[in-house]
């Protein structure tokens, strides 16, 4: 008999059938061992040592092993192929007291009968460099926790806890609210004029005067400048240049861009993103109990494929799309991420024959959603690409010259089987020295915009650039900062609350080190040294913990208690105590320092400075108890008005009601009726 241990029990259910007979195959259920939680946990004094304690409920599962290893010829570890799938193993190895004969470390990327079956002719042993970069990670981020958290209950409030890397994604958001709120904006104007030749018009954008970009700061210059285009009387086409532009297709997902791809197109969170992506590898019932793989291992920074998928891929392009949308030769992928693992491979699906319509009812909504998307950017990968006709015309009059760019998709390429979006334009008839009339010109006031916050799509970007934090991290550094109420969402983009504020200023001014990008980055690749056997994980753990601790002891003498209290001008109504403004499930509301004395408490909502249609009250935002935002009166519930959108107050022309506004559109929140907003 022989004995075959993964990590999950899907996964043992999909493995189970590409075995011979005479393997039984049984699943630890995840980590078997991990520090306390309760104690530190590591013997700093003795070269760093971890003390590692049973996780609850594995006692059982470390039996089976232990008993079926006696009777067992050889042991198959087969956890993930990463660092953390490799400790896995150890520990199972440790915990097991298995024997150094019997182990057999395989490992695959895709959960498919001859990935299982080649990975049994290539076994070997457990990597022990990788383990200690695994654990070296694992003791640095405790040490971190649970030296430093201490410290902010005494200086800010009991319950915080700082993570060494989710406290440097704090800082990004902190930091980016900070430029929003720091940010002036500059008023700039913008002139467009509309030509007409043949009953044809063609809109341009002034860009020239006197052989010199245009910059236009407010109404006056743009009125005089307005005044001026008027008054001339000819205009013609000045020249016209005309390319083919190709667009080329993007990589095969990495774990990062999966994620930033799951959340822009089908607006899923980063968990949810690996949640579903984890389903899909470790196999889904297929119908008559076929059980496979779909997709090759999720936690990767590689955009390689291998030649076997390669040749898959463009097979199928050949056979289903036509040679016309097949390269010459396969293309290849670079990744720009620091110290990626190139001998790892990008997620793809396993069979690309396997269409997504056709396994599509044995998926969830959102498992075919995800599948859909991977499979789509995986065959992309190796297409030709999309190709457009550009045109760039001039116009001139007098001493202004005006350009419109007209753009039109000529051959399809890969987005044939990935959709991109594609503004079209009419290219108009024209030949250089042809004269038109000015029909029309139009002048827009503009502002320039504040960096935008970071959704969890420009979040992982931005992470992954920067290097911090590994393809396995991602989503739970995302999903960390927010369970410690530290950010919240408005909409689609992370927010800072009071306590992230505090938490993020006290690190950065005490333990600038610990949370600054480049050393966490530069931890990262030291991790990674550890991995490849080119440093020693204790001198590494070393290095940070004696400076570290230095500095905590004296800030411990040196810093003092930070208020959080945010107190109002407003008095409260029931005893004359200041009004304090509190965070709740639903977001701020204020609230009587007097408390539990006195227990008046008063919404919060942002008054947007529109009138309600019914009673003349104001209309404020606020939240459901899901968190999405909404606008109602402040005379709820005696009035009942209400809208998902906005309100402005501009009025409708055809029934009097509140508008919205999206750019120079406006809608009615009652008719529907749309028009054009005209700033002149």
């Amino acid at each position: 008999m022989n004995l075959f241990i993964v990590e999950s029990p899907a996964k043992a259910k999909t493995i189970k059938k590409f075995l011979p007979p005479n393997f039984t195959v049984l699943a630890t259920f995840g980590h078997i061992r991990d520090l306390p939680k309760k104690e530190l946990g590591v013997d700093i004094e003795n070269g760093f040592k971890p003390q590692y304690s049973l996780i609850k409920g594995r006692k059982k599962i470390i039996s089976q092993i232990k008993n079926l290893s006696k009777e067992s010829q050889s042991i198959y570890l087969a956890c993930d192929f990463d660092r953390e799938g490799e400790a896995i193993a150890w520990h199972v190895k440790e915990a097991c007291n298995l024997s150094d004969e019997k182990i057999k470390r395989v490992t695959f990327v895709e959960i498919t009968e001859q990935a299982i079956t080649e990975s049994l002719k290539n076994p070997r042993l457990i990597d022990l460099n990788l383990v200690n970069a695994q654990q070296a990670r694992r003791i640095l981020d405790r040490l971190v926790g649970y030296k430093l958290s201490p410290f902010l209950w005494e200086k800010i409030k009991g319950g915080l806890s700082a993570g060494r890397v989710q406290s440097v994604a704090l800082r990004l958001i902190v930091e980016r609210e900070r430029e929003i709120e720091a940010f002036i904006p500059e008023e700039f104007w913008e002139i467009f004029v509309v030509f007409e030749k043949n009953g044809e018009k063609i809109s341009s954008k002034l860009f020239l005067k006197n052989g010199r970009e245009i910059k236009i700061k407010n109404e006056k210059e743009s009125q005089k400048i307005k005044e001026e285009i008027s008054s001339l009387k000819d205009f013609f086409v000045k020249k016209i240049e005309e390319k083919e532009e190709p667009l080329y297709p993007l990589p095969p997902f990495n774990t990062a861009s999966l994620q930033q791809e799951a959340f822009t197109r089908l607006g899923f969170s980063s968990k949810k993103t690996m949640f579903l992506s984890q389903q899909l590898y470790e196999g889904i019932d297929l119908g008559n109990k076929k059980r496979e793989g779909l997709i090759t291992y999720m936690r990767t920074d590689s955009f390689n494929l291998s030649q076997l998928a390669l040749n898959s891929i463009r097979k199928y392009i050949k056979e289903n799309l036509g040679e016309e949308y097949l390269p010459q030769k396969a293309i290849f992928y670079k990744t720009k991420t620091l110290k990626a693992q190139e001998a790892h491979e990008a997620i793809r699906p396993t069979f690309p024959q396997r269409t997504p319509e056709s396994i599509k009812k044995y998926l969830t909504e959102d498992q075919y959603k995800l599948y859909d998307l991977i499979w789509r950017r995986t065959i992309a990968c190796q297409m030709k690409p999309a190709v457009f006709q550009i045109r760039d015309i001039q116009f001139e009059g007098g001493e202004f010259v005006f350009h419109s760019q007209h753009r039109k998709l000529i051959f399809e390429g890969f987005a044939k089987i990935y959709p991109i979006k594609n503004k079209e334009n009419i290219i108009p008839d024209l030949k250089e020295g042809d004269k038109v009339i000015l029909s029309d010109i139009k002048t827009y006031q503009k502002f320039t915009s504040p960096p935008s916050r970071y959704t969890e799509a420009s979040l992982v970007k931005v992470l992954e650039e920067k290097g911090i934090g590994r393809p396995s991290t991602y989503a739970t550094i995302i999903s960390t900062i927010q369970e410690r109420g530290y950010v919240k969402k408005e909409g689609k983009y992370f927010k800072p609350l009071a306590i992230g504020f505090a938490v993020n200023d006290i690190l950065v001014k005490n333990f600038p080190k610990i949370i600054d990008i480049k050393f966490t980055a530069q931890m990262e690749e030291n991790l990674d040294k550890i991995a490849e056997g080119k440093i020693n994980w204790q001198k590494v753990l070393e290095d940070f913990y004696k400076p570290f601790s230095r500095t905590l002891e004296k800030k411990y003498q040196l810093v003092g208690k930070i208020d959080l209290t945010q107190k109002t001008q407003e008095s409260c109504p029931d005893c004359g105590g200041n009004l304090i403004l509190r965070e709740g499930r639903y977001g701020t509301f204020l609230a009587c320092e007097n408390f539990p004395n006195c227990h008046f408490t008063k919404s919060n909502s942002e008054n947007i400075d529109v009138h309600c249609p019914i009673c003349g009250g104001r209309i404020v935002k606020r939240k459901t108890k899901k968190g999405k935002f909404f606008y109602g009166c402040e005379n709820y519930p005696k009035c009942n008005w209400a809208s998902w959108e906005e309100p402005t107050n501009y009025k409708c022309s055809k029934c009097g009601g509140l508008m919205t506004q999206k750019g120079k559109i406006l809608k009615c929140l009652s008719c529907g009726s749309r028009e054009i907003l005209n700033i002149i």
